[in-house]
């Protein structure tokens, strides 16, 4: 998985991490016991909590970054695919309301180099 920075309006919101791999876009947080940051999954438009250990807040992406839906799932629970969903961002439950994301907020995502 590669590092990052979550953005929006230009402030750092997190800490991001993104998948390389389909082997980590289908594991997602599956395992962890939680997530300081959150995880951006490239071409995934729908998300499950199976085996999940912890309730998370999922932000459907469009392909310019641009926040379609929210959602809070409790682990083993589906999030259906969306159109004009491109890409999804997860973290912990309660963390997209604190760093004040939203529907139709344009995010921007900067790897470290």
């Amino acid at each position: 998985m590669r590092s990052g920075w979550l953005l929006s309006g230009g402030d750092v919101v997190c800490a991001l991490e993104m998948t390389d791999s389909w082997g980590e876009r289908l594991r997602g947080l599956r395992g962890r016991t939680g997530c300081d940051g959150a995880l951006h999954v490239a071409g995934v438009r729908s998300v499950h909590t199976g085996g999940m250990k912890f309730e998370i807040d999922v932000a459907f992406l469009s392909e310019d970054l641009t926040v379609v839906r929210l959602a809070r799932l409790k682990p083993w629970r589906v999030a259906p695919r969306r159109r004009g969903v491109s890409s999804v961002m997860q973290a912990e439950a309660g963390a997209l309301e604190r760093w004040g994301v939203r529907v139709g907020d344009q995010l921007e995502i900067r790897p470290v180099t």
